[in-house]
C-alpha cells in the first residue's frame, strides 16, 4: 500500500465529543454561517450553488392512500400465467421458462391500467393430489385465492379442460370470489373455437386471450377493472403507506425462507432443503414490535452471476432489484458454515445499494465452542469494514431471538435517515481538525472550508476544501462521525469539493 493510502493514525487524545456536545445550537449555526459565507471568496459552480442553496430543505412524509384491490393469477403448471402477468405488467417481471414449475411461491406486483392501480399476484402452477414440493406449491396458490379479490384462472385454450382443471374449478367455486375465465395461448382466431368449449366450465364467458402476443389482453383487463372493487376488500395492510421496507438477503439457503415463515406466523413461502427453491422476490406484511414491516424475501445470490443459468439468472438480477426498492438489508449469514467469499461480496452488495444494514447470524442453535472460537476470529477478518453494523443471533427454524431483529432495525433506519444541523457538523469538523490537521503534502495542508450534510437515506456529507483529502483522512473522518453522531446500521458517504480562491481583480 502507498503512504497515500495509509490510515491516518491520530495522534493523543481529544475532546471532539465532550466540546460538541456542550455546543450551544444557536452559537454553532452561527458559527457555520460565518462558514458558509466565507465560501464567497472561492471559485463555486452552479452544482455547489444548489446544494448550497438547498441545505435547509426536509423531506415530505408519503402520503398515506386507499388499499389497492388484489387479483390473484391461478391455474396449472405450464398454462402461460407468468407470461401473462408480464404482459399485464408491460414489463419481463416474472420468471419465465419453458419448464413447468418455475413459479413456486405467490409473488406480489404493483400493476396498472387506465389509471387504476392493483395488486397482480402471480402463483405457482396448481395440481390436485400433489405430492412433495407441488403439494406446496398448490397450498400456496389456495391460500392466494383466499386473500384475493378476484381471481384471473388461466387455461391452455391450445389443450382444452383438463382434470386438474376440473378439479381447480371445483376449488375456485367454494371461494366464492369473482373469477374471470381466461382461455391463453389463443394466438388467432382458429383456436377461438377452442376457447369457445371453455363455457362448459361453467364459469361464465371465456376470455380468448395471447399472453405470448397480446392479443385480447387490453380488453381482458377492461374486464378485471369492472370486477375489481375501487379499494380492497382483504388486504388490511397499506402498502404504500407507513410500513418500512426490509430485504432479507444472503446465499442460497441460507434460511431466507424459513425466518419469513417464522416471522410471518405461517408457510408463507416455499420451504424445501433443495438450495435456491425461491425464485421471485416475495412480499410479506408482517407485524413486529406492534408495527407493521414490509419484508421481501430473495432469490439466495449464486456464487458467479455469468454461470446462473435460466430463472436463476433473472432471480438473481431481481434480488438487486428488490435491495433497490428496500430500505434496510437484512443479511443473513449462516454460523454453521465458515463465511465464504460469496458473503463478503453478498454484504458488499448491500452496501453498494446504500441501504441500511443488519447483520442476522443464522442456525445460532447449532453454534458449538469449538466453531464459535473459529466464527469470531472469521468475524474479525472478514467483516470489519461493516463493524458499523448491527449483529442479531438468531435461529430461523426456531424463532429464536426473532424479537431482536426489531430494535436492531430500528437503530439501522434512524441512523439511515438521520440529518446532522450544519452548525453542529461544521463545529465538529472545526473541533477534529483543530486536534488531529491534516499530514502535510508537499509543503501544504489542505483546510476544510466548510461541511454539509447532502442527504440523508443514506448520510451523504460533502466537505469543500483547499486541497485534496487523503482517503486514510477521510476514512478517520467517517470513523469519528459515527463515534460522535451515532451512524450505526448504516453506509455514510464522505466526498470533498476542492476549490480555488477567487483571483481578485484591480
Amino acid at each position: 500500500m502507498t503512504e497515500d493510502f495509509d490510515d491516518f493514525e491520530p495522534q493523543g487524545e481529544d475532546q471532539v465529543l465532550e466540546k460538541i456536545s456542550a455546543l450551544d445550537d444557536a452559537e454553532a449555526e452561527q458559527r457555520a454561517e460565518s462558514l458558509r459565507a466565507g465560501l464567497s471568496d472561492y471559485e463555486l459552480d452552479e452544482e455547489d450553488a444548489a446544494l448550497l442553496a438547498g441545505l435547509d430543505a426536509g423531506f415530505e412524509d408519503d402520503d398515506e392512500a386507499g388499499l389497492d384491490p388484489v387479483l390473484a393469477i391461478v391455474g396449472r403448471p405450464n398454462v402461460g400465467k407468468s407470461t401473462l402477468v408480464n404482459r399485464i405488467l408491460g414489463r419481463r417481471e416474472a420468471v419465465v421458462e419453458d419448464t413447468p414449475g418455475v413459479t413456486r411461491d405467490r409473488v406480489m406486483y404493483p400493476a396498472e391500467w387506465n389509471g387504476r392501480n392493483f395488486t397482480l399476484v402471480d402463483t405457482g402452477g396448481w395440481e390436485f393430489d400433489a405430492k412433495g414440493i407441488h403439494q406446496r406449491v398448490a397450498e400456496q396458490a389456495e391460500l392466494a385465492v383466499e386473500l384475493a379479490d378476484a381471481v384471473l384462472f388461466v387455461v391452455d385454450a391450445t389443450v382444452g379442460v383438463t382434470a386438474m382443471d376440473e378439479s381447480m374449478m371445483k376449488m375456485l367455486r367454494r371461494t366464492k370470489k369473482p373469477i374471470i375465465l381466461v382461455g391463453n395461448k389463443a394466438d388467432d382466431q382458429r383456436t377461438d373455437s377452442d376457447v369457445a368449449t371453455l363455457w362448459g366450465l361453467g364459469l361464465g364467458e371465456p376470455w380468448a386471450v395471447s399472453a405470448q402476443h397480446g392479443r385480447g389482453v387490453a380488453d381482458l383487463l377492461d374486464r378485471i377493472m369492472e370486477v375489481l372493487p375501487e379499494f380492497s376488500e382483504v388486504e388490511t395492510t397499506d402498502r404504500r403507506g407507513g410500513p418500512r421496507r426490509v430485504a432479507l438477503i444472503g446465499r442460497p439457503n441460507v434460511g431466507k425462507s424459513s425466518l419469513l415463515n417464522k416471522l410471518a406466523g405461517s408457510n408463507r413461502v416455499v420451504v424445501d432443503p433443495l438450495a435456491g427453491t425461491t425464485r421471485d422476490p416475495v412480499d410479506e406484511f408482517i407485524e413486529l414490535g406492534d408495527r407493521t414491516w414490509r419484508f421481501v424475501d430473495t432469490a439466495g445470490i449464486r456464487r458467479r452471476q455469468h454461470m446462473a443459468q435460466g430463472a436463476d439468472f433473472y432471480a438473481s438480477l431481481r434480488t438487486q432489484a428488490a435491495l433497490e426498492k428496500a430500505e434496510v438489508a437484512v443479511v443473513l449469514l449462516a454460523v454453521d458454515e465458515v463465511l465464504s467469499e460469496q458473503d463478503v461480496r453478498i454484504l458488499q452488495l448491500a452496501i453498494e445499494s446504500g441501504r441500511a444494514l443488519v447483520l442476522a447470524f443464522n442456525k445460532w442453535d447449532l453454534l458449538d465452542d469449538e466453531r464459535r472460537r473459529y466464527l469470531e476470529r472469521e468475524i474479525e477478518q472478514d467483516l470489519a469494514h461493516v463493524e458499523w453494523a448491527p449483529r442479531v443471533n438468531i435461529s430461523a427454524k426456531t424463532g429464536w431471538h426473532k424479537d431482536r431483529l426489531v430494535p436492531a432495525l430500528d437503530t439501522a433506519l434512524e441512523s439511515w435517515d438521520k440529518r446532522i444541523p450544519t452548525g453542529r457538523l461544521n463545529a465538529f469538523l472545526g473541533e477534529l481538525v483543530a486536534a488531529h490537521p491534516h499530514p502535510l503534502r508537499g509543503g501544504k495542508q489542505p483546510r476544510i472550508l466548510f461541511g454539509t450534510q447532502a442527504s440523508s437515506r443514506p448520510p451523504k456529507f460533502v466537505l469543500f476544501t483547499t486541497g485534496f483529502l487523503d482517503p486514510g483522512y477521510r476514512r478517520f473522518i467517517t470513523r469519528r462521525l459515527r463515534e460522535t453522531f451515532g451512524f450505526e446500521g448504516t453506509p455514510i458517504e464522505v466526498s470533498m469539493r476542492v476549490r480555488e480562491k477567487r483571483k481578485r481583480t484591480r
